[in-house]
């Protein structure tokens, strides 16, 4: 394979190219909630529901932290997805580069500075005397893994902006297999507890990185590199800061209205940590497509803002608008006749409590799935754009309304507020991003209008010489 294997944005219909490049990032993203998901049930089933406490206790600063590297990583990939739309592909090099470079050295710092710092958040964060020792010694090593996150979300994202949401899918499935093997291995016959699940994800993950590497330098020939464009660049950099370093810290940001939610969780006991610890992966794993929907139009938003194509970002939106909310009414129905069966996957049947208050919280996030449309489809197709920022408002939203339900419902309402924090969060980002979209789209044609108008005077000037 060579560059057939990149995909052009830019022309035909929008609803295709959503769609091809949206089913193979679902199925990606599905695997890699595996990860989570596979450490949850085989610890619950195995280590008991003090350490599937433990595990998910750490579910908010786990976000906060592996969230900004995500975050980081597909911020770098927007110039790359940018470039190729304007089929400037010495530029398109350089980005590809220098966002290599910087990973390298965002990895190095973060590791060193999250793993020695990680008991003290979990004490802050007011975690249960009973589970602490068990969350400290998954999240560690996750932390310790922060290396093969960077990588593999990297060369995964520079993929995906040339089009390509197969490639990544691929190696997925086999580091997903590799997982579930590691993950019996070393908790059931190794005796390592919740550790052993840690090991087995950033095992797995290295490995999906590895590979996914390989096969880019073997196979797209448009990343051929000449020593002068893999070489630093300070300029480069600073556009590559100015895009990942937002997008990174909307998902920390984010988190941390997690992270205060987390807190009032805490406060309510070990078993309202396990019952949100199973809803949450449910929830997330019935979430990917939102996922997949949010990275598709990334990658759509960045190749026709590099096209100039302002004409296609209204029918992409109302495209992957339509997907996404038939998708939402598929899943709150699917929920409501299946959320018991599914949550006995992760606990046992006698747990009733946990059953319970974790398909409670379930049916009320599925129920408000619409609003998460627009979160993650306005959202991504605006950082797409170069508009980084304001998904960083955004979040900021989220954390407000996250952080409020924690500190001033919880405490009252009890497990019930709970619930209804991600749909709050979720309908406070909608309220800030999508008059920001239309605002973006009007300045841009005004942009437009305003070129093609001096170049019509130039043209006018040039024939009267002539």
């Amino acid at each position: 394979m060579t560059n057939t294997t990149v995909k052009d944005m830019t022309s035909g219909s929008p609803t295709k190219l959503i769609l091809g490049f949206f089913v193979p990032m679902v199925f990606g993203l599905l695997f890699q909630q595996l990860y989570n998901m596979v450490d949850t049930i085989i610890v619950g089933k195995y280590l008991g529901v003090e350490a599937l406490a433990s595990v998910g206790s750490t579910g908010s600063i786990n976000f906060m932290i592996i969230g900004f590297c995500m975050g980081v990583c597909n911020g770098f990939a927007i110039p790359v997805a940018q470039k190729f739309g304007e089929k400037n592909f010495s530029q398109l090099r350089k980005f590809a580069a220098n966002g290599a470079w910087l990973s390298i050295g965002f990895a190095s710092v973060m590791t060193a500075v999250v793993c020695v710092l990680c008991r003290k958040i979990l004490q802050w964060m007011n975690t249960p005397a009973d589970i602490i020792e068990g969350a400290y010694r998954y999240i560690f090593v996750i932390f310790m893994g922060i290396p093969a996150t960077y990588l593999y979300n990297l060369v995964s994202g520079i993929i995906r902006s040339l089009g390509d949401s197969r490639t990544p899918l691929f190696f997925l499935i086999l580091s997903s297999l590799i997982n579930v093997v590691l993950d019996l291995f070393t908790i059931v016959v190794l005796k390592m507890g919740v550790a052993g699940a840690a090991w087995a994800t950033v095992i797995a993950q290295a490995v999906s990185g590895i590979l996914c590497l390989i096969y880019m330098v073997k196979h797209f020939e448009i990343l051929h590199m000449t020593r002068e464009e893999a070489a630093p660049s300070a300029k480069i950099m600073k556009i590559l800061c100015g895009i990942g370093i937002p997008m990174g810290l909307q998902y920390s940001i984010t988190a941390i209205g997690s992270m205060i939610l987390q807190v009032a969780v805490n406060g309510l006991g070990s078993l309202a940590v396990a019952s949100m610890t199973a809803a949450t992966k449910i929830s997330m794993l019935f979430c990917c497509p939102f996922d997949a929907l949010g990275s598709t139009m990334a990658t759509y938003g960045g190749q026709n803002i590099g096209a100039h194509r302002l004409e296609r970002m209204g029918a992409g939106l109302k495209a992957a608008v339509i997907m996404g909310s038939v998708y939402a009414i598929l899943a709150f129905l699917a929920l409501c006749c299946f959320g018991d069966s599914i949550i006995r996957i992760f606990v046992d049947g006698d747990q009733t409590q946990i059953l319970k208050q974790a398909k409670q919280y379930l049916l009320v996030n599925a129920a408000f799935y619409i609003p998460l449309v627009f979160v993650n489809v306005v959202r991504f197709l605006i950082q797409g754009m170069g508009y980084s920022r304001r998904a960083v408002l955004a979040g900021v939203c989220e954390m407000a309304a996250r952080a409020g339900v924690g500190f001033l419902l919880v405490p009252y309402l009890g497990y019930s507020a709970v619930c209804f924090a991600s749909p709050c969060a979720w309908i406070a980002a909608d309220l800030f991003l999508v008059p920001s979209y239309f605002g973006i789209i009007r300045k841009l044609y005004q942009k437009q209008d305003r070129e093609v108008k001096v170049l019509a005077k130039e043209r006018t000037l040039i024939r009267k010489i002539l």
